[in-house]
């Protein structure tokens, strides 16, 4: 397996393990955390000190980009899949579909 596929692996792996949605995951990967280290970071329940991981990813996504949420949140297996586009003509014009 490529080193690319193993990455994206991961982050699938954290999405189900963590609970988190795909903004949440967006999030975390445009502020370059590692989905190996989630563990330490989402320890909430036994150390009632620390917020959970949605909210940690972003409080720190606030911080960082000074806005909430991304402006346009992609679906995890979209943002690893290759996109197909579908071109045909109808009725004179030209039709894309993005798959």
């Amino acid at each position: 397996m490529s080193n690319k596929a193993e990455k994206n692996k991961q982050w699938i792996e954290a999405k189900k393990k963590f609970r988190l949605s795909n903004m949440h995951i967006q999030m975390a990967r445009e502020l370059g955390m590692n989905p190996k280290k989630f563990g330490g970071l989402a320890n909430h329940k036994q150390e009632p000190w620390k917020a959970p991981l949605p909210v940690f990813i972003e409080d720190l996504y606030l911080k960082r980009f000074k806005k909430e949420k991304p402006d346009i949140v992609k679906p995890l297996k979209r943002m690893f899949t290759p996109v197909k586009i579908h071109k045909y003509r109808m009725h004179g014009m030209l039709v894309l579909f993005y798959r």
